[in-house]
Formats: C-alpha cells, structure tokens, sequence
C-alpha cells in the first residue's frame, strides 16, 4: 500500500519558525557567535523557543565529529578570549556538569567556574521546548522526562534538589491524575497501512503502558483486540494464550531465583522456553516495541522488558505485581528535567533569570546574554566544543589544565586549576590523549543509546476525545508510542484543560539497526547512524503519516490540525548499563564504567555514563564523586 502524499499530509504548510527546521538557521547561529563576542550571547537569544530539529542539533557535533570520524587535530592557533586562570572548568552542561558546578561552588563560595557545552542551550539531555500559539506558549520536553523513583534518590540528591528549591511533594497537586480517564482517554493498539495493508486502531495496549500514562490500556476483552489483529490464526493463538497468562509458569523457583533467571535470559527466549511462543508473526510484533530498553528483544534482559517496558508475560512470574520503579509517575516539570536545568543555572547565575521557586522557574524569562558575563564568577559559554585537554605538564604537577575549545570555526583556549569532564564518554579518549590506554578502552565502551522524541503541538485534541484515546503503542511503525503530554500545571502555567485547547503530542521512537542479534551497544551505533543519515523532512513526513493513520477515525487532519513540529534527535541519548546478558567485571571486579572514570591528575569525570545508569539521581551523584576526586 502506498503511503499518503505530501499535499494531504499537508507537507507543504508552512510552520512556525521552518526557517529553523533544516538546522540552517541554527547552524548560523552557532557560526556566527564569535562575531558577537564572549561577553554574553544576543538579547533576543532564545534557544527554547526553536522548533524543527532539535536535540543534537544541526551544527552541535561538526566540530566533534571532525575530531573523531577524520582525526582533526590542527584547529589553526587558539586564541586565549580569558586572561583568568579559572579555578574549575566543566566540560558539559547537563545536570551532572550543572550539579558539578554547583557543589565545588558550595566548597569554594569564590571560585571562578567556566562551564563549556557545543549545543546551543543548556542541560544536555535535560531539554526544553516551547510552542507559541495564538497567544499562548505551551511547554514540553524534549529530552530527559522525569525525576524517576525519587524517594530512592542518595541523600546527596535530595539535598541537591532541596537546596534548589525542588519539593518532590508538590508534583502531586501540580499532576492530574485524573485528565486522561476523566476525558475518557484510554490505551490502543496502531496498526499501520504501510506494513499491514490497512491502518486500525484496537482499544487494546499491547504495552502496559499504565504506570507511565494513568489511563485504562487494554478496554476490550483481549479475545476481542486479538481478532481484529492483522495476524495469522496460528499466532493469535498464541498471542492470546500470552494475554491470558495468569499462572506462574516459573515456579517452583523463588521469587529472587525467578530474578536471577529473568536477568540472564533476554525476553524472546523466555517467550520460546516459558511460555512456548513459535510463531514469528508474535516476534516481529514486539521487535520495535521494546522502547527505552533501546535494544532487541533478543538481546534485552526479561525482567527488563516484563518489568519496565510492559510487554505482556509479567503475570505468568512471580511479579505479577512488580514495576522497577516505586514512586508513582507524576515527579515532572512541564518541560521535563530541563526545569532541574534551569534552577541550577539559575541558582549558578541568579542573574540570568527571576524568582526562587520550582513554580516560578516554570515561566521564568531566562535572559542567555546573561549567562557569560566577564564580572560573574560562574560564566555558561554555549556552541563551545571541547577538542582537546591536557595538562601544563606532568598530570600529577599540580599544575593546571587547559582546555581548547572551538566555537564557531575559531579555536580557543582556556585554564583551570581543575577540569571536571560531564560529557560523553565515548569522545573523551580523543580529547585526551595521554590518558592510560585502559581507561581510553573503558571509556570507548559507553555507547548512549539514539533516541528522537518528537514534539507535535495541535490546535486541539478534539480527535484524540472523539476516538477515546490518551495513548498508543504502533508494532511496525516509525515511532514506537504515541501519548498526550503529561498534564501538569504550575505556577501561572496550565496544562491544555479541554479539547479546544492547544496540545502537544509526544512520540517516541528508539533506532535499533536492522540486526536485532548485534550486542546493545553495536545495536546503538546502527541506530545513531540511521537518526543523523535521516533529514527533518523525513521525520516530519513520518510523523505527519502516522497521526493521520491512527487518528483518522477521529476526523483528524494533519494540513489543518498540525501547528508545529520538534524533533528531538538524541544521537547520544541514554547511558549504557551494564547488562547480565553482555558485560562482566575484569579480574578487579571492575566494569567499564568503573575504570573510565578514574580521576586523571586535576581531571575527573562525572555524568551518567560514569554510573553507567541514564537517571538523575546517577548524574548528580557522579557529579558528586567526581567533585570530591579533586
């Protein structure tokens, strides 16, 4: 079957702000700063507000993927823009640079702290977008999610986060509840045109998907959603044997045995031992479904996709019960954890922004030609990519680092008494040479997972009401699930309250390659290839495809419905965690991340990567660690 044309996905149309769609005018941007000095960026510099292609955004990895795909070492003679030996630089300005920041500053109340990072906004994966519509902005993110299970955050994170100014206890009355089932809205199932000959939606998940989006996932009888499946009578068979499980096929294994196994044996080959699952229709079903595990289910642990993901078989273990995470799934900003990002950077430079609180941070003007002034005494310079770090002298000197930077095409070159590294690991044997080969090795190894989250603000949601839907899962399709945002209002912002309003559609989709036996990680480098080969058009196409397929029975219209569209492209996306399945200590008992992390002379490495585990409660307590390594 063909897909829909351009013209009545309304490919045509303009959208607000396309001139940044392609990364060109972002690309400029970022070339032209050095023309506007070191003093601070534009007045009208405002990097949120950007829509099209976002996340690694175009122009954000020319100057490091020169670095490492051909080698460049020669960026001409840098320039010294800093006459200060800073007495700490920060590679990185996520939260895990940002919480760095923050606690050698509580150390050392006088310090002079430049922190670098080659995007042009702040908070790494911690990302903001907003949408201006008929007077209205409307929040979203598009990165990082959520302060995930934060009852069973360190001590070191909680106090972070209370000195901050973050209640954990106010998301509670600033998350609905009760939007998604008090509108009606439930789960479904997409099946699309392009791959099953005709597009159906079935109000029935195939992903639990209920802890993360509290609506009722599977609404019909799961004989009823099976038949209506685009599947042979042999795999809905066993489809719906699958469904129905209740018994717990494990025993006579204990619970902590059950765990054990369900941890060394990924989810196909517990769907072929345990439950008898033959039939390829019901793998390829599940193949894309597997989400944030970011792998295969060949090569993704059982308790992992049972546990996390939601895919059915949870009921036929010992765990019918059980989710990896405690806490309920409210703990959000509007814009995600770029609202962690943005009280740090402002309790950094108060300067930079207005007010004191978690709810006033929400519409908080922040001013970027704030953020690297000569006078302050922490300066956040943006589009400024490390390419190289050393020491002056025998790392174990005592003397300082200097760091080069390139912004723009011109090569720069500052110092610091100490260097803390919160980037991606990957790239930092490339960046420092002298490290011990061991360590170089080890950091090769954490590969972040790609990931596009893509941001779909619509004129209203009067489709989504018609249908009864909140949320959708899409086997075969470009992206793996679909869902309305997140409602949460605080302070003066709020959520989309009725299907007149504005809204933004979140979809996910998680590239994996084409080989679902390669290990995770050669899974993630086949999948960040295919995000930075694919253009915006591409994705837009996609996404415009897939809205007026699930939703056409809803009367959508994607040229009339469809306001503007952003595309987070995460190329490096989650960190790598260590799987049962793939890794191993060394004879230390060390894994990889353990020993990438080592402090080198005055340089020290933070991030997620270093805990090998993609939470904020891992950043900033690396950031922690690494802090105290100096």
């Amino acid at each position: 079957m063909k897909k829909r044309n351009d013209r009545s996905l309304g490919m045509g149309r303009a959208i607000t702000r396309r001139d940044f769609i392609n990364g060109v005018a972002a690309a400029a941007v970022g070339a032209a700063m050095p023309n506007i000095g070191l003093a601070g960026n534009p007045a009208n510099y405002y990097p949120p507000g950007k829509t099209g292609l976002r996340g690694n955004h175009p122009g954000s990895y020319d100057t490091a993927h020169a670095l490492v795909w051909q080698g460049k070492t020669d960026w001409g003679k840098a320039s010294k823009p800093d006459a200060v030996l800073y007495d700490l630089i920060v590679i990185g300005a996520g939260i895990s640079g940002l919480s760095a920041a923050h606690f050698y500053r509580q150390q050392h109340p006088d310090a002079r702290i430049l922190i670098l990072d080659n995007h042009d906004d702040f908070g790494g994966h911690a990302k903001r977008n907003e949408f201006e519509y008929n007077g209205k902005t409307t929040i979203c993110y598009g990165g990082t999610q959520i302060l995930e299970n934060p009852s069973q955050y360190s001590a070191v994170s909680q106090q972070l986060l209370k000195e901050i100014g973050i209640s954990t206890s106010r998301f509670e009355q600033a998350y609905d509840h009760n939007f998604y089932r008090h509108n009606g809205l439930k789960g479904s199932t997409f099946f699309n045109q392009s791959k099953y000959g005709f597009d159906k939606l079935i109000p029935y998940s195939l992903l639990d998907y209920e802890r993360y989006v509290p609506a009722d996932m599977r609404n019909i009888p799961a004989e009823q959603a099976v038949e209506q499946m685009p599947l042979s009578e042999n795999a809905k068979s066993e489809l719906l044997r699958l469904l129905l499980l209740q018994d717990d096929l494990l025993s006579p294994m204990t619970k902590e045995e059950q765990y054990e196994y369900l941890q060394s044996i990924s989810y196909k080959d517990f769907l072929i031992k345990e439950v008898g699952i033959t039939e390829p229709e019901i793998f390829e079903l599940f193949a894309k479904l597997t989400t944030d595990s970011c792998t295969s289910i060949e090569t993704a642990s059982a308790i992992g996709i049972l546990g996390y993901v939601g895919l059915p078989g949870l009921q036929a273990t010992a765990f019918a019960n059980y989710h990896a995470s405690e806490d309920p799934y409210i703990h959000h900003f509007p814009d995600g954890n770029a609202g962690v990002a943005r009280l740090l950077v402002r309790k950094l430079i108060p300067q930079v922004a207005p007010g004191s609180t978690m709810d006033d941070v929400v519409l908080a003007k922040f001013d970027y030609s704030k953020l690297d002034l000569a006078d302050s005494n922490t300066r956040l310079r943006l589009n400024s990519t490390a390419v190289h770090i050393d020491h002056d002298g025998k790392e174990n000197s005592g003397k300082p680092v200097i760091v080069t930077y390139v912004r723009g095409e011109i090569s720069y070159q500052v110092s610091a008494k100490n260097c803390v590294f919160a980037g991606y690991n990957a790239i930092l044997p490339q960046l420092c040479p002298a490290l011990p080969s061991a360590q170089k090795d080890a950091l090769g190894k954490a590969i972040k997972s790609p990931i596009l989250y893509t941001n779909v603000l619509l004129k209203n949601w009067h489709a989504w009401e018609k249908l009864g839907i909140g949320f959708f899962c899409s086997p075969g399709s470009y992206y793996s699930i679909s869902f309305l945002d997140f409602p949460i209002s605080m302070g003066d912002y709020s959520f989309s309250a009725k299907p007149d309003d504005p809204i933004v559609v979140h979809m996910e989709r998680f590239p994996t390659g084409n080989d679902p036996l390669l290990t995770p990680r050669e899974q993630r480098l086949a999948g960040r290839h295919e995000l930075y080969a694919t253009s915006f058009e591409t994705i837009e196409r996609e996404t415009r495809e897939q809205l007026a397929g699930a939703l056409a029975g809803g009367g959508f219209d994607p040229v009339k419905d469809i306001v503007a569209i952003t595309a987070n492209r995460w190329g490096h996306g989650y960190a790598y965690s260590n799987s049962r399945l793939f890794d191993a200590p060394d004879k230390n008992g060390q894994y990889p991340n353990e020993i990438g992390r080592q402090a080198f002379g005055r340089l020290v490495v933070a991030n997620s990567d270093a805990g090998a585990l993609a939470d904020t409660d891992t950043a900033i307590n690396e950031a922690y660690r690494a802090v105290g390594e100096l």
